[in-house]
């Protein structure tokens, strides 16, 4: 249609949200599915979170708030950042946006020119690519290993540097595959950064309290202080508060890049809601015992799915150390043929097969770049996800 856009052609829908609303539809048509599509925490947001909301609302905090966020949400957010990483921001280094994605698209925005390149390890998070083309850039997929646990290695990072490079992006924990790197892992990748000091680092620390056993979190400026006047470390209330619905996503970076995030988002949003705000406030200045409960039962949920998987026929799927996701490898399946009479050519075929045949809703590792996988998310109860798994069990045996 020639009324739309030319930059319509450079992106592509979120796999995640399509098959998510599939799973959705044959719900609503009576069809008994399982989704483990959509990363989401099944737990309620605390009571705590949600008194503070309903205070601010009877105080009247409900005008526009300051684009760059209110102010006791930015102290919170220094606060944090201090406490729980080491990092000495200050409240005017930080910024609040709606959700963790219009943080990420507005340091795109603001810094993309045509033919700019952002490096993404791949497995990735399929909004990154789109967020660069959208603004102009050229996404830069760098493949991971399995036996690496999906981890970019410091000299692939090497190689893809290019003069053009502008960002690195680095979600760790990571989705769709729930690895995380270790301080040692971050420094051989910081090392590599400091021999090019054109490439900035767009940290995604969303998962970052999601984390099992005694895996330490580390975010890059820990690591390599001298990194922080090109690092943008983003973070949110989202997962670890259980507050997906309330969009609160927050950052802390150098000046330059604050301030021009604050010009674009006064023209595009203005500040987030300022309710949601609040709640923020009290879900980082509030008791943090909701963070050890939600991840011990996370921590069972994934030592259950990682079992009942790798007992599966022609799947391997490796231990991840965070977030709530599984990246099972279904390529011994590739090839085979399900009981509908339909070779899986793809992991696009294995995941729709599954759906079609045992009413189990996942995505396919191609749609986060790199296959043939698929992403299980295990965000639900345990009950569900061993019915899930059992399911999944029953369709790889199927296989000829």
């Amino acid at each position: 249609m020639a009324f739309l856009a030319n930059v319509l052609n450079r992106i592509k829908p979120s796999a995640t949200m399509v098959l998510t609303q599939k799973a959705r539809d044959l719900k609503a048509s009576g069809r008994d599915v399982i989704s483990l599509t959509v990363g989401e925490p099944d737990f309620d947001t605390p009571d705590n979170i949600k008194a503070a909301a309903i205070e601010a609302i009877r105080k009247g905090q409900t005008k526009y708030p300051p684009v760059l966020g209110i102010p006791p949400l930015r102290e919170a957010i220094a606060q944090k950042f201090r406490r729980e990483n080491g990092l000495d921001y200050k409240a005017s280094d930080t910024i609040v946006g709606t959700g963790g994605k219009q943080i990420l698209y507005n340091a795109f925005l603001v810094t993309m020119n045509p033919g700019d390149e952002v490096i993404i390890p791949a497995p990735f998070w399929v909004s990154y690519p789109e967020m660069v083309a959208i603004n102009g850039g050229d996404p830069v997929l760098v493949s991971t290993k399995l036996e690496n646990g999906f981890k970019l290695q410091p000299e692939d990072l090497d190689r893809a540097i290019t003069p053009r490079t502008k960002w690195l992006v680095l979600n760790s924990p990571s989705n769709p595959t729930g690895a995380a790197y270790t301080r040692a892992e971050l420094k051989g990748l910081t090392d590599v950064l400091m021999r090019h000091p054109h490439v900035w680092v767009l940290t995604d620390d969303m998962y970052e309290h999601l984390t099992y056993g005694d895996f330490e979190f580390t975010t890059p400026v820990q690591v390599e202080p001298e990194l922080k006047a090109r690092t943008l470390t983003m973070n949110g209330v989202s997962k670890a508060y259980a507050m997906t619905g309330w969009r609160i996503g927050y950052a802390a970076g150098p000046a330059a890049i604050i301030k021009a995030m604050d010009m674009v988002q006064g023209q595009q949003t203005s500040g987030a809601c300022t309710i949601a705000q609040w709640a923020a406030v009290e879900a980082l200045n509030g008791p943090q015992d909701f963070i050890p409960k939600s991840r011990a039962a996370f921590e069972e949920r994934r030592d259950l799915v990682v079992s009942m998987l790798g007992q599966a026929q022609y799947l391997k799927c490796p231990k991840p150390e965070g977030a709530f996701y599984v990246y099972p490898s279904c390529a011994e399946a590739i090839g085979r043929t399900a009981p509908s009479g339909k070779v899986l050519d793809t992991d696009e075929d294995f995941v729709g097969e599954l759906l079609a045949q045992e009413g189990v809703a996942t995505v396919h590792g191609t749609a986060f770049g790199q296959g043939p996988n698929f992403r299980v998310s295990y965000a639900t109860s345990l009950s569900v996800l061993e019915e899930a798994c059992l399911k999944i069990q029953r369709f790889t045996a199927s296989l000829r």
